[in-house]
């Protein structure tokens, strides 16, 4: 059978209480004593504080922390595993939120961008959830931005789509705060916040020049690559204008055309440079102009010219001319340089054609851009005028039928043809400035009436005037 020993107080040798009972209350240990409970398993319902107050119990399967009124601190560096989120209930509206750990917002987004700030301060596990509200994350994106690493990049990140939800949970310094769970997220719940934009600008062809044997306009310069643009920055495109003509007399040329530019705070300014305009017969020294791609120079009866020097890596130079009449009529001015080649020279043959453009297919179909503006032969013969390049260069004029040349095209920046006798130079082309973006991150957000189209997995924005994007 069992045995039963009653005392109420258990001591050690030294006479210190180890286990007493006094008036129902049983006291382990002394003050200052430390009581170790090796591998075994205490049960209670209930933990009380020296005042009775409750600091851990438990009703059924409920266990309450503290009791009505207490505040429970975790202790610095520490974590609750398993523990959940705190759902805000207030609704988030405002363009900024300082997130905290063990948090979830609701993000209404509807007026404007949001960024949220993320901890600077975290620990292995901390987490933070952030659902769009309102399904407007699409139209106004949210940024996230920490001075911790954000999926191992020091980058920000963005939501960019409607009803996303996302789990932010920290790992480490190395990769920081990593997206461990989402829902309407696609393949990337956090994207990143910038994203590559490719661009063709071309520039204003110079103008043609009017009298006699005149040389045709260079082309605008082109350009083509790739910027780096960043969400809710705005970039402006400034579109440059053709070059007039030359008026009909001598030694007046014509214009040079207009530069065309894509500028932005937080990119190197692209400039392409405008057509050099043609000279024409009489012209004082120097003849055809440098530009974007050189201007076409007159056959003068003296002594040889050289055509006016394209931009390196935008265009090419304007034709030359020998000087000399030739035995007989017709006298060419030489050609207009080209994105892709330089003018031909004019001679007593009815050469004189501008030089070729260079084709691109950003809006998603091959067309031809920059070409130079042929030069105008003078009286009798049958030689032909001087053709515009392919590319919007327009055609030189010629005497013997009156033909008086054509200008440039407008927005393929090509260089205005020269003139015949007696007519004042055909203008150049006005440029072009073409944006191509992922559609999916395109914002939607264009001043200047750009002309929007998408091709494949891109969006095109063409601006044929001076107007913004917004990343």
């Amino acid at each position: 059978m069992s045995s039963i020993i009653k005392v109420n107080t258990v001591q050690d040798q030294d006479g210190n209480n180890i286990i007493n009972e006094n008036a129902n209350v049983i006291t382990v240990g002394d003050a200052g004593d430390t009581v170790a409970v090796a591998g075994n398993v205490v049960k209670t319902n209930a933990v009380q504080a020296a005042d009775a107050g409750n600091i851990i119990s438990q009703s059924g399967t409920t266990i309450t922390l503290g009791a009505s009124g207490d505040t429970v601190n975790i202790a610095a560096g520490a974590s609750l595993v398993g523990g959940g989120i705190s759902w805000q209930s207030s609704i988030v509206t405002a363009a900024t939120l300082t997130a905290e750990a063990g948090k979830g917002y609701f993000l209404n987004s509807t007026s404007n961008v949001i960024t949220v700030t993320l901890p600077g301060s975290a620990s292995v596990g901390d987490q933070i959830q952030l659902v769009d509200y309102t399904g407007t994350f699409a139209t106004n994106k949210t940024l996230l931005t920490s001075t911790l690493k954000i999926e191992g990049s020091t980058e920000d990140k963005q939501l960019t789509t409607n009803r996303e939800g996302v789990t932010i949970t920290f790992s480490d310094t190395t990769q920081g705060w990593i997206a461990t769970s989402g829902v309407n997220s696609g393949s990337e719940a956090l994207s990143p916040i910038s994203y590559a934009a490719t661009y063709l600008s071309i520039a204003g062809g110079g103008g043609g020049t009017g009298q006699y044997q005149s040389g045709g306009g260079g082309a605008g310069g082109m350009l083509t690559g790739t910027l780096t643009f960043n969400l809710g920055t705005t970039y402006t495109a400034t579109v440059g204008g053709g070059g007039a003509g030359g008026l009909n007399s001598n030694g007046l040329k014509g214009s040079n055309g207009v530069n065309s530019t894509i500028t932005g705070s937080d990119i190197t300014t692209v400039t392409c440079i405008g057509g050099g305009c043609g000279a024409n017969y009489a012209s004082p020294a120097g003849g055809g102009q440098s530009g974007g791609s050189g201007g076409g120079v007159p056959s003068t009866g003296s002594q040889p010219e050289s055509g006016g020097t394209g931009t390196v890596g935008q265009g090419n130079n304007g034709g030359a001319t020998t000087g000399a009449y030739g035995p007989s009529a017709p006298y060419q001015g030489s050609g207009g340089g080209g994105a892709g080649a330089v003018g031909v020279n004019g001679a007593n043959s009815g050469l004189g054609t501008g030089g070729a453009g260079l084709a691109s297919s950003i809006t998603g179909s091959s067309v031809l851009y920059a070409g130079g503006g042929g030069g105008s032969n003078y009286t009798g013969g049958s030689a032909s005028y001087g053709v515009g390049g392919t590319g919007g260069g327009g055609n030189g004029g010629r005497d013997q039928d009156g033909y008086s040349g054509t200008a440039g095209t407008v927005n393929l920046g090509g260089g205005g043809g020269a003139s015949k006798s007696g007519v004042n130079g055909n203008s150049g082309g006005s440029g072009v400035v073409i944006l191509s973006v992922p559609t999916a991150d395109y914002s939607g957000t264009t001043t200047g009436s750009p002309t929007v189209t998408t091709s494949g997995s891109n969006t095109i924005i063409k601006f044929t005037g001076t107007g913004t994007y917004t990343g």
